[in-house]
């Protein structure tokens, strides 16, 4: 997979996730976000795997990086480095009742420009998805009440017309499985 789909393939994953699951669920809802920053490299220890970078009004920014930073050594003085983030939720209503108990699982990956690549680069992503029980439904109040894995409570005041009319078709039992899904994408470039 080329580098820079891997954070469209997954945004794209889960946002699609909450409306492919099973056929018998219902999407509640999905957001995507983007954020970018361009800077420039003003210090590189290679050996130490620490990058300091430009930070707003030229402050210093210090870089703690793992010894999975390969091609660090490449990475020069006045190098341009974009970083994007992008994260996604997806939230879908499980049609299945009584499933079982709340859960959660969590998923991780990265991929990296090749060793000895001139431009040291990668993506990495992180994506939890949540299984909360709906535990109580007020209709005249238009609330629900979700337990998490941990068996915490918390009553969601649910303000969308639309989803209000749904309330009536929802069981105490059903889940609402919820996908957070953050890819982080680094790209560097020479000083030109």
């Amino acid at each position: 997979m080329k580098l820079q789909s891997l954070s469209h393939a997954i945004a794209l994953a889960t946002v699609l996730s909450a409306s492919t699951a099973f056929a018998a669920d219902i999407p509640l809802s999905a957001t995507v976000e983007k954020d970018q920053v361009t800077t420039k490299v003003l210090a590189v220890d290679p050996a130490n795997h620490q990058v300091v970078l430009e930070g707003e009004e030229g402050r210093q920014v210090h870089v703690q990086l793992s010894d999975k930073a390969k091609n660090l050594a490449n990475l020069k003085v006045g190098d341009k480095v974009d970083i994007q983030v992008t994260r996604s939720v997806a939230a879908f209503l499980d049609t299945d009742v009584d499933k079982g108990l709340p859960g959660s699982t969590e998923r991780t990956g990265e991929l990296r420009n090749a060793v000895g690549s001139s431009n040291p680069g990668g993506e990495a992503f992180r994506q939890i998805q949540v299984q909360l029980k709906i535990t109580k439904i007020d209709l005249k109040k238009n609330q629900v009440t979700l337990e998490n894995p941990s068996g915490q409570s918390k009553t969601l005041n649910v303000e969308k017309p639309e989803i209000q009319a749904k309330l009536k078709d929802l069981k105490i039992g059903q889940s609402v499985v919820v996908t957070y899904t953050d890819v982080l994408k680094v790209t560097s470039e020479h000083e030109s």
